[in-house]
């Protein structure tokens, strides 16, 4: 299937088909002439057994149990990446010899429209609860181009993976048990990437994610005090203070937080309010690809070492509280100085109380000055 549709500054073309074990693959492509091999060749690829997701009552959240996760494809040679396009007889997970940008069903899925149904779950009992691992798990490779990466894109390509972003947003957001969207990339073998391709991945999960959770709690005694939205508050906020924003423009504000768990982390917020992806205008997508490039060039230079980095779109859940979330992009490094990390050691990972080794103001000025 076949469909295009404009963009601000541009034109995406979409074209859908399924792998030889039929999960889905969309293209999305810059030019309407674009034409893509949509047959998959490959014998079908035994299905991931179903993940289960279990109940902590003590800290009250969910936790996912994938345990075929185990047999994912780890740090390939670069000649065996599934990621590129099938070329010269080798076959991949992308059936094209070329494509821009490329959403398919994650072989490897921590969850699925597959699941065992809620029968098929063995009951514990009380304080034990277990449920279907429902949800659906997508890969997005960003460009064909293996030793690429995000900060090397160009802005019109920026706005091709904004374009699949807000596609698969709108697509996951009314299936069943789907309660919330994340679209995310990790960078670097160091925060645990498995796969060196330029790509990110998008989780639609059966429940809130306890993160969100918590800000919106916020969210919700902030407005319970002040009738004000918290997010609305803390961007107006550092706009006043000036002294950690990084980044300005007429549709997008970029800062390091007041208390920044991170030794670099910057939040990018869309200076309109809205609860997510789908909602931005076109100018506020197009804008979008300007300042996160220059972003995250500048945060890629603080340091004359690599940038190993996570960037994870906040969006509202699907179903409640759309009224107290605020969109806004995260971006956060774990290096704390060249050849040094971030590790989360006993107070972070055993009580998760963070201790940040760079004030943010620092960080702030290390960003702003290593802008060329």
């Amino acid at each position: 299937m076949t469909d295009g549709g404009a963009r601000d500054g541009g034109f995406v073309k979409k074209t859908c088909t399924a792998m030889s074990d039929g999960r889905e693959l969309i293209y999305f492509d810059e030019t309407d002439d674009a034409v893509r091999v949509l047959h998959d060749p490959r014998p079908p690829a035994p299905s991931a057994p179903p993940s289960t997701i279990r109940y902590d009552a003590v800290l009250g959240e969910w936790i996912a149990l994938a345990g075929h996760r185990q047999e994912r494809t780890y740090l390939p040679p670069n000649d065996q990446c599934p990621l590129c396009p099938s070329r010269d007889g080798r076959h991949t997970e992308i059936p094209s010899p070329d494509y821009d940008v490329v959403v398919f069903e994650n072989r490897f899925p921590s969850f699925a429209m597959h699941s065992p149904s809620a029968e098929e779950v063995t009951p514990a009992g009380p304080p034990f609860l277990e449920r279907p691992g429902f949800g659906r798990c997508e890969v997005v490779c960003f460009t064909a181009d293996h030793y690429s990466s995000f900060a090397a894109l160009t802005p019109e390509r920026v706005g091709t993976v904004m374009e699949a972003w807000v596609d698969r947003t709108r697509a996951m957001s009314v299936l069943p048990h789907i309660e919330q969207v994340f679209c995310f990339e990790n960078r670097g073998e160091e925060i645990g990437v498995t796969l060196s391709h330029p790509h990110g991945q998008i989780y639609g999960y059966p429940f809130v994610t306890p993160r969100t959770r918590r800000m919106l709690d916020s969210a919700r005694r902030h407005r319970e005090r002040t009738w004000r939205n918290l997010f609305a508050d803390m961007l107006a906020a550092e706009v006043r203070s000036g002294e950690r924003v990084v980044a300005q423009t007429s549709h997008w504000t970029a800062f390091v937080p007041f208390a920044a768990r991170w030794p670099l982390e910057v939040h990018l917020y869309p200076n309109r309010r809205v609860a997510g992806l789908p909602d931005l205008t076109g100018e506020e997508r197009a804008d979008f690809a300007e300042v996160y490039l220059d972003v995250l060039r500048c945060m890629q230079a603080v340091h004359a070492d690599s940038l190993p980095y996570i960037a994870a779109w906040h969006q509202a859940p699907v179903r409640i509280d759309r009224d107290l979330g605020y969109l806004h992009l995260q971006i956060f490094s774990i290096r704390r100085a060249p050849g040094k990390l971030k590790y989360l050691a006993g107070s972070e990972s055993a009580m998760d109380a963070f201790i940040n080794d760079v004030s943010p103001e620092q960080a702030a000025r290390l960003i702003r000055e290593a802008r060329p």
